[in-house]
This record gives structure tokens, C-alpha cells and sequence, in this order.
């Protein structure tokens, strides 16, 4: 590992062994500078807001724009807790698991698990209870610095999941995971590229969703089930919740299968709204105006 990423972790390990509270409490500092500035972040997650809460008076949008940014604020800063103080020590932050026995419902069933983890909540904890429970493999797009990739294998220790990269051989890779019966871990909620994704709505309105998870469940038999570590109050902890994916996300019709991928991942952002990550630019597409130009706000 590079030196410039040994500091990194060794200021994690450092900031790590702050309470979870006082972390909190620096990342809602963080969020309200951000807020602040009112930089690009703040003004895409404005644009989300108002597109999936437009029942909403300018000060309530006001108001949960700072409580989302707050709680974005937090879900930076507590990774220091999460990572800096190894697995076992963070999974000791889980307070209740809501949906257990879905998942061990499906690991008896033996015909492979897809864990649709949302950008919600803290998903790095989440990944550490799973790969607990069972080995798991996880897609990923491999970060543009090379050397954070091996900062990542560091702090995930021995509970780290099996990286899969995005690409061809790592799709034919989780075929062959779910055929022996394992799990994999999917962001559900990431922007396909070009020409592999399906509009379908999220919130009341057309995103492009990605076809893999469907196509996946689909062609192996997996169960699905939607995941997040919900971040309780006052740091108080977490809280996993574990959710059964709608029966038509295995439909041969990729738009009704991709309008229930999104259906599932509302369903756990409503749990914990102002915990998503809205920053990204779920509305946009590379044939259709964007939401988050001036000229089309």
C-alpha cells in the first residue's frame, strides 16, 4: 500500500476510536458546510427532492435538504468508525436485524441470494454482517485512483467481501456464484451505462434502471432480497433491514421487472428517507433532458 494511503488508514484507525456519537456529530458539521456552499452535490440533491417530494412548500424542501445533507455528512465520517476499528468491533454497532429470516430462509433454499444493497443508510456495515453470515461476492466499478482499491482490501479485513469487477468476466463470474448456490452483493440503485439499463419509474418518475439484477434473479432462480444498515439517532447505533424483492422483478418483460427493482429500493429509501444518497443523478440520461441543467431546473 502506498504511503500517502498507509496515512489515510492509520488517521482511521485514529478518528475510529471516537464514539460513534461524537463522529455523528462532526459529520452533521460537515454536512451544514456543504449545505453551505451550495455546491453541485447540494443543488442535484435539490433537484431530487423536489422531484420526489413536489407536494412540498419551499421551506419544507429547505428543511429536508439539511436534514439529507446532515445525514450525508454522517455517512462519511462514521466510515472512520466502521473501518478504523475492524469488523468485529463495528458489527457490535448493530442495535436489531429486522428480516433475518428471510436471508436464512434463502441460504437454506440453496438456490443462490442477490442482495440488493441501495446507497442508503451505512452499507459498508452491511457488508460486514452479511459477509458474517455467509461468504458473498459484491460487483463493484474499481476506483479511479488505483491505490484506494488496496486502502479498501485493508480496512475490510477478514470480513471483506469477494470483489467482482463490472465488466464482462465478473458478470460470468456471478452467474457461476448463484449456480453454486452463493451470494452476491448488487448496488441496485447505480446508473447503467449506455444501451444496458431499462426506464422504469422511481418515485413517480422514469430512471434508467439496470437490467443485470433482473436478468440475473431470472436466469438462475436467486432469491432477492433489498438490504441497508439503518443509522439511528443520536448514535445510537444500526439497524438492518432486510426486505423481500417484489415477485416481478423476475419478469421476462425487462420494463415491468426493472419498474420492480425500483419499486424495492423505494421501499427501503421510505424507511429511512433523508438517509439515500440523492446527490446522484438518478434522472438523467444521455437521450433526454436533464433535470439537473439550468436551462431544463
Amino acid at each position: 500500500m502506498r504511503a500517502d494511503m498507509t496515512f489515510v488508514y492509520l488517521f482511521l484507525r485514529l478518528l475510529g476510536q471516537l464514539p460513534l456519537r461524537a463522529l455523528h456529530g462532526i459529520g452533521s458539521v460537515l454536512g451544514r458546510l456543504v449545505l453551505w456552499r451550495n455546491n453541485r452535490t447540494v443543488q442535484n440533491t435539490a433537484v431530487n427532492l423536489r422531484i420526489v417530494q413536489p407536494q412540498l412548500d419551499d421551506a419544507a424542501q429547505a428543511t429536508l435538504l439539511r436534514e439529507v445533507m446532515i445525514e450525508s455528512g454522517k455517512s462519511v465520517v462514521e466510515l472512520a468508525k466502521i473501518w478504523g476499528g475492524g469488523a468485529e468491533h463495528a458489527l457490535e454497532l448493530i442495535r436489531e436485524v429486522r428480516g433475518e429470516g428471510l436471508l436464512n430462509a434463502a441460504l437454506a433454499r440453496g438456490k443462490g441470494v442477490i442482495i440488493a444493497a441501495p446507497h442508503l443508510g451505512c452499507w459498508e456495515l452491511l457488508n460486514y454482517w452479511l459477509c458474517r453470515k455467509t461468504p458473498m461476492s459484491i460487483l463493484y466499478r474499481p476506483p479511479r485512483v488505483a491505490a484506494v482499491e488496496a486502502l479498501l482490501r485493508k480496512v475490510r479485513g477478514a470480513l471483506a467481501p469477494e470483489q467482482v469487477r463490472a465488466d464482462g468476466a465478473g458478470v460470468r463470474t456471478l452467474y457461476k456464484r448463484l449456480a453454486a448456490g452463493g451470494t452476491v452483493g448488487i448496488l441496485p440503485d447505480q446508473k447503467p451505462r449506455a444501451g444496458e439499463g431499462e426506464f422504469a419509474p422511481f418515485f413517480g418518475r422514469d430512471a434508467l434502471t439496470m437490467v443485470l439484477l433482473p436478468r440475473l434473479a431470472a436466469r438462475t432462480g436467486a432469491t432477492v432480497l433489498f438490504g441497508f444498515a439503518e443509522r439511528l439517532p443520536a448514535g445510537a447505533g444500526y439497524r438492518v433491514h432486510l426486505l423481500p424483492a417484489p415477485e416481478s422483478i423476475v419478469d421476462a418483460d425487462l420494463a415491468i421487472a426493472c419498474t420492480a427493482l425500483n419499486q424495492g429500493v423505494q421501499s427501503c429509501v421510505e424507511l429511512a428517507f433523508a438517509q439515500y444518497q440523492w446527490q446522484y443523478k438518478r434522472y438523467s440520461a444521455d437521450d433526454r433532458p436533464s433535470p439537473y441543467d439550468k436551462e431544463n431546473g
